[in-house]
């Protein structure tokens, strides 16, 4: 079992996200420069040694959806900043999930903006494992644009996901726009889908989004359910 998961199983249902962020790294996916800290000090070091400007995440076992309890702040240009948001997001969690336990504040480097897409996978009871991509960010909630497949997966099969999804010009390049990284997503999904495979404790996972670029992927949230 690996030693990240092995941590958190029996215990808790989710991963921390830096530990989310340190599992995805071993198998070759690019992640944020990201660490985990328990006070204002420790997270002012941090972004100093990651460089402005930073996200601040809350982190907690608890806490699945950071932004519903206010436990997010994007964009921090300076320590001043990043001093005041830390102290609000510790006390909107305490107001919004007062029974939480609270791990610390993920200091998270600021990824630039990208194509917004998702990649998840689940376990369904009778098929097994599925992967699923798509547009992310509110594209998956309101248009629901994304496409599924049985793993184990080939890099072909991950081609044609993409190219399933109704929104596929928009990484191919539209109305002047230049193409993405296409090689670099089919990559990804391959990826995610040998993590899963060799990690069966795995039970869903969400990466939403994952910024795609003209060269390159970046996964900027993620969710890993035991």
């Amino acid at each position: 079992m690996n030693r990240i998961i092995e941590q958190s199983m029996g215990k808790y249902t989710n991963l921390l996200e830096p530990d989310a962020m340190e599992l995805f790294s071993q198998y070759g996916i690019n992640t944020p420069k990201c660490r985990l800290t328990h006070s204002p000090d420790e997270a002012a070091a941090a972004a100093a040694d990651i460089g402005y400007p930073v996200v601040l995440k809350i982190s907690s076992h608890d806490i699945v959806h950071k932004s519903d309890v206010g436990g997010v702040a994007a964009g921090l240009a300076d320590e001043d900043a990043l001093r005041k948001a830390y102290g609000n997001i510790l006390t909107s969690a305490a107001e919004k999930a007062p029974n939480a336990e609270i791990a610390g504040i993920n200091v998270m480097e600021m990824a630039e903006q990208g194509l917004e897409c998702i990649v998840g996978m689940n376990k369904d009871d009778q098929f097994g494992n599925v992967i699923m991509f798509g547009l992310g960010g509110i594209f998956v909630e309101v248009l629901k644009d994304v496409s599924l497949q049985l793993m184990p997966i080939t890099k072909d099969e991950a081609y044609e996901m993409i190219s399933q999804i109704r929104g596929a010009k928009l990484l191919t390049g539209y109305r002047g726009s230049a193409p993405k990284d296409v090689d670099a997503v089919a990559d990804l999904i391959c990826r995610v889908a040998d993590m899963v495979q060799d990690n069966p404790e795995i039970k869903e996972l969400d990466i939403n989004p994952v910024f795609v670029y003209e060269d390159g992927v970046k996964v900027v949230d993620a969710r890993v359910i035991l």
